[in-house]
């Protein structure tokens, strides 16, 4: 049986499979359903039977008008043709209330008229009936997503000291104040920008910053990644196509330019575009107009664009690999995001960023961090750069024990093996915890168990300082060094235990 879900009067047709999917894209969405069938309301409520959505219904524009004030949904999905008020009525009406709030329209009478219509007056897309249950899916994701994006406020103050920000631009660094400098500037016009950097220090939010601060702020942002979308789709996703373009083409799709209008579009990985699509874009940058694909009707639109590539362009541009006037009109203003090993200063204040991030995601108090385990990560060269250090504390969240991440828990790529640290060993131990240290330990306690007077941290401490002097022949300089402290830090451990008289070190 074919997954198509045909929507009709009073009579709707779609496969069991795809009931009761869970809607793994959209995290606490809310949509709203504007539709005078009921069939189509209860068959919305199945599709999107999760837990991760909260759906509510309307039979009316008018209904559907006065609930969106209360509900401050993240997306309205409605039918064109409803009794009383159109769609495209009630659509100008929610874009006078809300011009960011994103609009799906619905219709089983597509033609060429309403869909200019519709994008011309701002939905973000249209669907026709019947559709696919499936494809609904990922385009509400991929709304609901570009809603989260131009909610999600991005700040760019080098001062993050309080916890009321949901994500930001973290930096005291110098490279970092030059950054925040472009942003400001940046969004106070409507240039094109080129934002460069390695992998992973943090281009799209940067561009997202812009755009927070910018004057298109109401209009929508979409993100594009480049390089995740196969060669052949990349065109059709950012131009569209007509039905019938090329095989499997449909139905019309409009792409990502009719959807970012008057907004702001980021273009990912924009070096490994196609040589084709590079045309396309040049040509939009000079005339702002374009063709869906299989189509020959231009299309006006008015899209700031915003690019980010890990790529060296110019040496692209030098072997032809990327158009040199394409360039030259993406690199108007640059923005060199710097990797973290050139901003070390700022490993403190992202690790401490990250903690208040994910405690807040769990719903907890935030962890704490042990000053050797700090110092490891601050010493670390950071291939991946910030969000390799993200996902490290991330990891370490997980695996530590207690209310502090020890170097234990980081790992050995960046703690570089284990290492033992008798100035900390007292509180806690925050030596990797390997599985000769492991069974060790575990003999320790075996031995404490059956002596109650057995205090084994003293007692292990008093004896690697005698084994340590013992080592070095009383040299308190080589044993200091041998136990990974300070010579003051073992003078005191030697005047603490009385090992001086033991000993008969002088």
């Amino acid at each position: 049986m074919s997954e198509i879900f045909a929507v009709r009067k009073a009579q709707i047709f779609y496969p069991a499979a795809v009931i009761g999917q869970g809607f793994q894209s959209a995290l606490m969405s809310k949509i709203l359903l504007i539709d005078d069938e009921e069939d189509v309301r209860y068959s919305f409520q199945r599709i999107f039977d999760s837990p991760d959505i909260e759906l509510s219904t309307a039979s009316s524009g008018e209904e559907g008008l006065k609930m969106i004030p209360n509900l401050e949904p993240d997306l309205v999905i409605m039918d064109v043709r409803m009794g009383g008020m159109s769609g495209l009525e009630t659509l100008r009406r929610i874009r006078e209330m809300d011009s960011k709030l994103l609009v799906i329209l619905m219709t089983a009478y597509g033609t060429t008229q309403t869909a200019i219509e519709a994008m011309k007056l701002g939905a973000y897309d249209y669907l026709l009936k019947p559709f696919d249950v499936p494809k609904l899916k990922a385009l509400v994701a991929n709304a609901l997503k570009a809603a989260r994006d131009m909610k999600q406020v991005v700040s760019y103050q080098p001062l993050l000291e309080s916890e009321d920000y949901e994500q930001g631009v973290v930096g005291r660094s110098e490279p970092m104040q030059q950054v925040f400098k472009l942003i400001g500037q940046l969004a106070a016009s409507d240039a094109t920008a080129l934002i460069t950097g390695e992998s992973g220090t943090g281009k799209e939010l940067v561009a997202r910053a812009v755009y927070h601060h910018s004057k298109r702020i109401a209009q929508p942002f979409i993100a594009v990644n480049c390089a995740a979308i196969p060669e052949q789709l990349l065109e059709s996703e950012l131009f569209g196509h007509e039905r019938g373009a090329f095989t499997g083409a449909t139905n019309q799709r409009i792409g990502k330019f009719e959807q970012c209008h008057r907004g702001t579009l980021f273009l990912d990985e924009v070096g490994d575009m196609t040589p084709t699509t590079q045309t396309k874009i040049l040509r939009v940058l000079q005339s702002g107009t374009f063709e869906r694909v299989g189509g020959n009707q231009p299309i006006r639109v008015d899209v700031r664009i915003i690019a980010a590539t890990n790529k060296p362009l110019e040496q692209a541009v030098a072997t032809r690999q990327f158009r040199e006037d394409l360039f030259y009109r993406l690199n108007v203003v640059r923005i060199r995001i710097p990797p973290l090993r050139e901003r070390r200063e700022d490993i403190r204040l992202l690790v401490n960023y990250f903690l208040r991030k994910f405690a807040r995601d769990q719903k907890t108090e935030p962890r704490s961090i042990a000053p050797s385990a700090l110092k490891a990560l601050e010493k670390y060269h950071w291939p991946g750069n910030v969000r390799e250090l993200e996902n490290t504390i991330r990891r370490a969240l997980v695996v530590a024990k207690g209310d502090a991440i020890l170097a234990g828990d980081l790992p050995l790529e960046i703690t570089g093996g284990p290492e033992t640290d008798l100035a900390t060993a007292s509180n806690a131990s925050d030596a990797p915890a390997t599985d000769d240290i492991a069974r060790l330990a575990r003999q320790l306690f075996d031995w404490a168990k059956r002596d109650p007077k057995l205090h084994i941290i003293p007692a292990v401490e008093r004896e690697l300082v005698i084994q340590a002097l013992r080592e070095t022949k009383g040299n308190q300089v080589h044993a200091a060094k041998l136990l990974g402290v300070t010579r003051a830090t073992l003078r005191k451990r030697v005047e603490k235990f009385g090992i001086q008289r033991e000993l008969q070190i002088t």
